[in-house]
């Protein structure tokens, strides 16, 4: 039986219980495609479900997004051939090989390289169907993007400011506010340093922001309700300092404001859905409308530190796992 390394969990905890093994190589069916993964991105939902925060069943090898080429194709796939390079979604990414949906698999355009399409996928469709699915952002908007030198926050504030809004970023020290203001940020708020609804009240004339993109949660909730105007809207998605408290529904009348908290696979759910807003994605990145700012890389064998580091909030930019 053919083996491959793997990153695996056999229960929850801190980056102790991340295991570098042997296990069997999946074997192809169906309408699904074996890769070779030459790069796969490392996220925050990773460290939920090393943390337990989400569940999974154990034992379960981490990761959701990956880069690599096509070895196998299933009798029922008709849309991809062995050698093909691909981006995908999909679980148990934290491999030299994962077992791939089709229906999640997007050719590589030639000239974006493995680590780049691997950086992009998964936030860039978060962060793409937050701007125009969650809220559609309009030119003119004021945007309140929390840790705007984030992953995320880097591809929010490129993909706003493209579609006309005044980007309003917060982070933690001057080299992440240049990071910020490079995207595309008007504006950035030291968070530790001042006041975040002051700030944001004296830029808007007091009015607040059209919409608050919210990924940090329970330390900035409180924030992005008064931060959001009269009608405002605010998207929370994402828990990076733990999940957002129970609070009265009913507070939300007092400037009848809009709260959504959005999953990114509920927007990518059929295969025409994953292929739209990846072709979309993509296409940006061709024309250079957007770019990536800032991507560390480690090996798979490495994946407790690019865990360690994720959750230190020092990174900037994007994680990647490579294995070529």
């Amino acid at each position: 039986m053919a083996t491959m390394k793997a990153i695996q969990i056999q229960r929850h905890g801190g980056t102790e219980v991340l295991e570098y093994v042997d296990l069997p190589r999946p074997e192809v069916t169906g309408n699904k495609i074996l890769v070779k993964n030459h790069a796969i991105g490392v996220n925050f939902i990773d460290i939920y479900h090393r943390t337990g925060l989400y569940k999974v069943s154990l034992p379960f090898i981490l990761g959701h997004e990956g880069a690599g080429v096509v070895e196998f194709i299933g009798e029922g796939v008709t849309d991809f051939a062995p050698g093909d390079q691909v981006v995908y979604m999909a679980s148990d990414c934290y491999a030299e090989y994962t077992l791939v949906p089709s229906s999640h698999a997007f050719k590589i355009p030639a000239n974006i390289k493995f680590k780049e399409a691997a950086a992009f996928l998964l936030q860039g469709l978060t962060c793409w169907t937050l701007v125009t699915q969650s809220y559609a952002v309009q030119k003119g908007d004021y945007v309140l993007i929390h840790a705007a030198a984030g992953g995320c926050g880097l591809l929010l504030t490129q993909l706003s400011k493209l579609l006309g809004a005044h980007v309003i970023g917060t982070t933690s020290n001057a080299q992440k506010a240049e990071l910020a203001k490079k995207a595309g940020a008007e504006y950035v708020i030291n968070y530790t340093t001042e006041n975040v609804v002051e700030k944001v009240n004296e830029i808007t004339n007091g009015l607040g922001v059209h919409v608050v993109y919210d990924g940090v949660g329970k330390d900035t909730f409180e924030v992005s309700l008064a931060a959001a105007r009269r009608l405002g809207t605010v998207i929370s998605f994402g828990n990076a300092s733990g999940l957002v408290p129970p609070f009265t529904i009913a507070r939300l009348a007092d400037k009848n404001l809009r709260l959504m908290r959005p999953s990114l696979m509920n927007y990518v759910t059929t295969k025409e859905e994953f292929q739209k807003y990846t072709k979309e994605l993509f296409d940006l990145i061709q024309e250079n409308k957007i770019s990536l700012l800032n991507v560390q890389v480690h090996k798979l064998s490495d994946a407790k530190k690019a865990h360690e580091y994720l959750e230190s909030r020092k990174t900037t930019g994007k994680l990647i796992l490579e294995l070529v």
